[in-house]
């Protein structure tokens, strides 16, 4: 009677196993992989999907009549062949814009070139973007530009359009940005970068993890990023600059007490960092090159 009992005992057990095996993180091109190609063009997109990304990053903002593009920089001098503040141009300005203009590289012998100088890359528009962007792949949008007000009702008219809501998952520094998308039913952003911040301080320095992110929220922040802590006395203060490794262990199993919650990080570019954020268990790691995420991921694949 023994051993059929031990029997299913190992297969229960075997079946365990395999159902909690370890997942990688998924990928995350970072504005299309800003440092494989002219970042949030459509050859940055069309490469890091090419390279094994899951998801792509892009960073929007609008032109001076309303139009949703895929730019950056507040200027347009600092990444094209045009200048000014970016919603000061028109939507046609624009589209005769170098996206690739600043964008270098090396050559054989180390020499900086310019390769996209004579062969320009257009700034798209969001709605081109949805047009190529496979809907299989889910696009984290970044919205940053102020005022928040025109930005949001234009990418959220797009979005009606394209019936594109379900696609994208929305992130912001800004809360004015936040505030207003939730006044759209369809929306779905991450939670502000003050509460995660906030989280994340509160596991570091005190241990606690009183009120972790509800149910299906998601959370992004880098895996290190220089800090600044201020000590306060009674006459003055006191400060230090520390470069804080914000996820450990305890802050994930904090963040993933209630069910569903991803956590995206930022700023994994190195085979170190990769490892890192794998064995804590995050759910999507952002780098600026997929071309080299697609080797370190190869090579610590067990």
């Amino acid at each position: 009677m023994a051993q059929p009992f031990l029997k299913i005992v190992v297969v229960f057990c075997a079946s365990w196993l395999v159902s909690t095996a370890y997942a990688a993180p998924q990928l995350v091109a970072h504005r299309g992989g800003t440092a494989d190609a002219p970042e949030n063009t459509l050859l940055a997109l069309q490469s890091a999907l090419e390279n094994g990304a899951d998801m792509l990053w892009i960073t929007v903002q609008i032109s001076s009549d309303g139009v949703p593009v895929l730019y950056r920089p507040a200027d347009a001098s600092t990444l094209t062949d045009g200048r000014g503040p970016l919603n000061s141009l028109s939507a046609a300005q624009l589209a005769g814009l170098n996206a690739g203009y600043a964008f270098s590289q090396s050559d054989a012998s180390g020499n900086k070139i310019f390769p996209y100088r004579l062969q320009p890359l257009r700034i798209p528009t969001l709605k081109e973007a949805l047009h190529v962007i496979p809907k299989s792949v889910p696009i984290l949008l970044d919205m940053k530009q102020l005022p928040a007000a025109p930005l949001v009702a234009s990418v959220a008219k797009v979005l009606d359009e394209e019936k594109a809501w379900q696609r994208v998952r929305i992130y912001s520094t800004e809360k004015d940005v936040l505030t207003l998308l939730a006044d759209y039913r369809e929306a779905k952003v991450f939670e502000s970068r003050d509460a995660t911040r906030q989280r994340l301080s509160g596991v570091a320095l005190s241990g606690s993890c009183d009120a972790p992110p509800a149910a299906g929220a998601w959370v992004g922040m880098e895996l290190e990023r220089t800090v600044t802590v201020v000590e306060k006395f009674t006459l003055g203060e006191g400060r230090s600059e520390v470069k804080a490794r914000w996820w450990t262990p305890a802050a994930v199993s904090c963040f993933k007490t209630n069910p569903d919650v991803k956590i995206v990080v930022f700023g994994v570019d190195t085979p170190a960092a990769y490892q890192a954020a794998e064995k804590l268990g995050v759910d999507h790691v952002m780098s600026d090159s997929p071309i080299k995420m697609k080797a370190i991921r190869l090579s610590v694949k067990p």
